[in-house]
């Protein structure tokens, strides 16, 4: 089988590295990739929002299935795309209708979802610029810290949590009124907070049946201790201690179970992957969102614990044949730790050349934002660098395996949280 890959960051050499090690693969392409991806396949320049020449290639090179990795060529109907052309319909897909993709791309359609199939989450309401003052008074009402969420996709920024009621009643002006998230702010959720410690569930579905994936923990802040500005993952731990038996138990009976049956309800064609991002509190779970794709960085720590055939089980879902599949998952720990830009989440240099790859002989490099140079350096070409993954039967030598491994790489600015998984020894 040839298969594509859409995506150039970790989770996508992740994917590739996983998939490379499949029978049933012949080739392996990946667009636009990294220089990571290119130990498992081909690079190939094709830009994600131009579906006719991904779909040309497609044809050209005897695909036989998609695998799509970032969730904004889903919300832009990449799926619906590719299943309405005659030459392409029979093409195997992991994604999901552009009406499905709404689950991740309109916060207000995820948060109707949830609330017409009884899936526990935090109180909300949505507003537009037409409804402000309703907005302002509805913030009035709540007990700080204020949660504001930009609608659509705003890459990893829409989501605003403040402890000050001006300050929220600000920020709200500053999406509503004067377009701070583009067309993303045009409609705003303000939901109730929820205080707990956070996790990440993933279930792949045909939209019937489902398996449950290997839960994650990542951390979202750049500083240490969970500090300082949002990144989009500084890093993530596999499995969580505290979802245990009876804690999953209620996962996948109020929430997993439900969802799904939402997705059949509603008759959306859903071949792929759905990220249920939660909050345990007091051991019950809460559902903060969902996204349609696998989350990075927890990618980098769940997949290398599955340890069944991962194309096998994509070719059976597009299939409608996950009722036949048990997945395999191993017991041991995996700790991923991400090398990111100095500056990052702000202004950051590209292009700094990074040393020591070679030497990483215990653990797993996963690359997000790197270049191949014609001289055979890699370069830096993003804000996260690297995804460095360690497995061990506990915890902490997962943890310092990582970081072990992780300090034989260098390239200029490079910085990483070095707590990692530490608030998670508490519950062993």
């Amino acid at each position: 089988m040839n298969v594509l890959l859409l995506g150039s960051g970790a989770r996508e050499h992740t994917l590739a590295w996983k998939m490379a090690q499949s029978p049933l693969l012949e080739q392996l392409f990946i667009a636009p990739g990294n220089a990571g991806t290119l130990l498992n396949g081909t690079n190939v320049d094709l830009k994600l929002d131009d579906f006719q020449s991904i779909k040309q290639f497609v044809l050209d090179m005897n695909i036989g299935l998609i695998v799509v990795g970032p969730e904004q060529p889903l919300v832009d109907g990449l799926f619906d795309f590719f299943k309405n052309d005659k030459q392409t319909s029979e093409i195997g897909i992991i994604g999901m209708s552009k009406a499905a993709a709404q689950l991740e791309g309109s916060k207000d359609f995820a948060k109707a979802f949830m609330k017409k199939y009884n899936v526990p989450t935090a109180d909300y309401n949505t507003f537009t610029e037409e409804t402000f003052e309703e907005g302002i008074r509805f913030l009035e009402h709540l007990e700080s810290p204020y949660v504001l969420k930009a609608n659509g996709l705003a890459a990893g920024k829409g989501v605003v949590i403040l402890e000050d009621i001006e300050e929220a009643k600000t920020t709200l002006r500053e999406m509503l009124l004067e377009n701070k998230f583009g067309n993303a702010g045009s409609k705003v959720v303000i939901e109730e907070f929820l205080s707990g410690i956070e996790l990440s569930v993933f279930v792949l579905t045909d939209g019937e049946d489902y398996v449950i994936l290997p839960e994650a923990k990542d951390y979202k802040r750049i500083g240490e201790g969970d500090t300082g500005l949002n990144t989009g993952g500084m890093g993530s731990v596999s499995p969580v201690p505290f979802a245990d038996e009876e804690f999953m138990n209620k996962v996948e009976q109020r929430i997993i179970i439900p969802t799904i049956e939402g997705i059949k309800n509603e008759g959306f064609d859903y071949k792929g992957f759905v990220f249920i991002g939660l909050m345990n509190i007091d051991g019950e779970p809460y559902v903060i969102e969902y996204n349609v794709r696998l989350g990075d960085p927890e990618t980098e720590s769940v997949v290398p614990r599955i340890k069944s055939d991962l194309l096998e089980i994509f070719s059976q879902l597009t299939k409608q044949q996950l009722s036949e599949v048990t997945i395999e998952i191993d017991s041991d720990y995996a700790v991923s730790v991400m090398l990111v830009s100095g500056g990052y989440p702000q202004a950051y240099a590209k292009g700094k050349r990074i040393e020591g790859l070679q030497k990483i002989k215990e653990a797993l490099v996963f690359h997000a934002g790197t270049l191949l140079e014609d001289n055979g350096d890699v370069i830096t070409n993003g804000g996260r660098v690297l995804a460095v993954t360690a497995k061990a039967n506990t915890l902490p030598i997962a943890m310092e395996k990582a970081y072990e491994q992780l300090a034989n790489i260098e390239f200029q600015g490079a910085y990483f949280r070095s707590d990692l998984g530490k608030d998670l020894l508490a519950y062993k």
